[in-house]
């Protein structure tokens, strides 16, 4: 994955956590975090990946 691909998920994972904070409804925004958890996750393992190549 290159810079310009990981720095585009980071872009997506924080506009998440801001979507995350204002929503006003529960469990949307409870759904949200996963999400948020899930992609930060992702973006870890794909910068271990890119850093081992």
């Amino acid at each position: 994955m290159t810079n310009r691909q990981l720095r585009e998920q980071e872009v997506q994972i924080a506009h998440y956590q801001l979507l995350s904070r204002e929503l006003t409804d529960p469990p949307a925004a409870c759904l949200l975090r996963v999400i948020v958890e899930e992609l930060e996750a992702d973006l870890r393992r794909d910068r271990d990946k890119s850093c081992s190549e």
